[in-house]
């Protein structure tokens, strides 16, 4: 691997990062937050409801977005949107707005849904310039960022930090890292200039065309189901345990912290696990594991219990969407828009799926909305071969379409 790769791949990882201390930054509050405002769990579904629709446009335009200009804008427009909502959320819990809170997660969503995609995309370029497993330990650069900031949010729970002010850390933080890594980013990865091209004695499919790939639609599965497992615990999980099993506020983050530790664990060790066995057999493993969890997080009356299943539920969940991201890329020609489409599908789980457990939560309580989170990985488990090695020819190396 020469040295501007080596320094992409860095870059990447702290691009990784900054959206994972910044989600978990947020998550870790909750509960001040819906204090501070006197939400309800309805109420709190409405603010995310900001999430949702942000999330929503930022999705949609992504594909067409990397496209037209690269990764490299996308993904830099993306990050910073992501850093200005943080603090748009901090500015709303210390004016004590709900519509403010709710303009800062439309901001974070916009910015997650367009810029992950984007950071995607160059991730899976890098993997196949080095062929080497890269996405799974990249998104743990992601969870090791939840990680992070979440140990940084219990503490700042613990100690009565305002929100605001805990918040405001974090933006400086993040800004610091963005303005870092995107000089290492280079121009013209994911344009499309040249869709005609001819590939291996045929012609590249268009994005619209992708579409139409049961197996790609089949991996999208996938990913929409372990996703949503990973996106509901990173919106509801310590209102989930605050509420549904009556621990204090401070613990519900504690466990919070182990789910996102347990997914860092799955992602870092996943490139061992996937080079040796393969990627069928691990991704019906973490399906399996997910499952577990949170069954036993749903059915168990027991908050010890349910705090150690939360690990079953972070590994299980660690793996599915890196692994079917390195899935589409290889599963036939122009896997920037295979790329593009599958990531877009994780990430409608991930960022508007959430929200809409909170209606459900309000009426049914938050463990038994969590029934549908388990529904989908169940299937999951069923899908798990659409991941598996293509037997078509592996994808050459990046040409001059996409090649920096």
């Amino acid at each position: 691997m020469d040295l501007a790769t080596r320094r992409r791949r860095a870059a990447l990882f702290l691009l990784f990062l900054v959206p994972g201390l910044s989600i978990s930054s947020w998550v870790t509050r909750t509960p001040d937050i819906r204090d501070q405002l006197g939400a309800s769990t309805a109420q709190m579904g409405l603010i995310l409801f900001g999430l949702s629709v942000g999330s929503m446009i930022g999705i949609l335009s992504s594909g067409a977005l990397v496209a037209r200009f690269g990764t490299r804008p996308v993904m830099g427009a993306g990050t910073l949107l992501v850093i200005l909502s943080i603090a748009v959320v901090g500015a709303g819990s210390m004016l004590t707005s709900a519509p403010v809170v709710t303009a800062g997660l439309f901001l974070f969503g916009a910015g997650m849904g367009g810029g992950e995609v984007a950071v995607n995309v160059d991730g899976a370029e890098v993997e196949q310039i080095t062929g080497r497993t890269v996405l799974p330990t990249l998104h743990g650069f992601f969870s090791l960022g939840t990680v992070v900031g979440a140990a940084f949010g219990i503490l700042c729970t613990a100690v009565a930090v305002p929100v605001e002010w805990h918040l405001a850390v974090v933006v400086a933080v993040t800004a610091g890292m963005f303005a870092h890594a995107l000089r290492a980013i280079p121009g013209a990865v994911g344009k499309n200039r040249d869709e005609g091209r001819r590939i291996g004695g045929g012609t590249a499919p268009t994005r619209a065309q992708v579409w139409k790939d049961r197996r790609l639609l089949l991996i999208g599965g996938v990913i929409l189901a372990m996703a949503l497992a990973e996106g509901a615990a990173n919106d509801w999980l310590p209102l989930l345990m605050v509420d549904g099993h009556d621990v204090d506020p401070a613990l519900g983050s504690a466990v919070y912290t182990g789910f996102a530790a347990a997914m860092t664990i799955g992602r870092f060790g996943g490139g061992f696990l996937i080079d040796r066995l393969g990627r069928t057999p691990v991704v019906r493993a973490s399906a399996v594991s997910a499952t577990l969890g949170i069954a036993v997080v749903v059915f168990a009356d027991s908050a010890v219990l349910a705090g150690a299943a939360v690990l079953f539920w972070g590994m299980g969940a660690s793996l599915g969407f890196p692994v079917a991201l390195s899935a589409a890329g290889d599963s036939g020609p122009d896997a920037a828009a295979r790329v593009s489409l599958v990531a877009m599908i994780g990430y409608v789980a991930f960022l508007v799926g959430p929200p809409g457990l909170g209606f459900l939560g309000d009426h049914y309580g938050l463990r038994a909305a969590m029934i549908v989170v388990l529904a989908f990985t169940a299937v999951a488990i069923a899908l798990a071969p659409a991941v598996g090695t293509s037997s078509a020819p592996p994808p050459r190396a990046p040409d001059a379409a996409v090649r920096p």
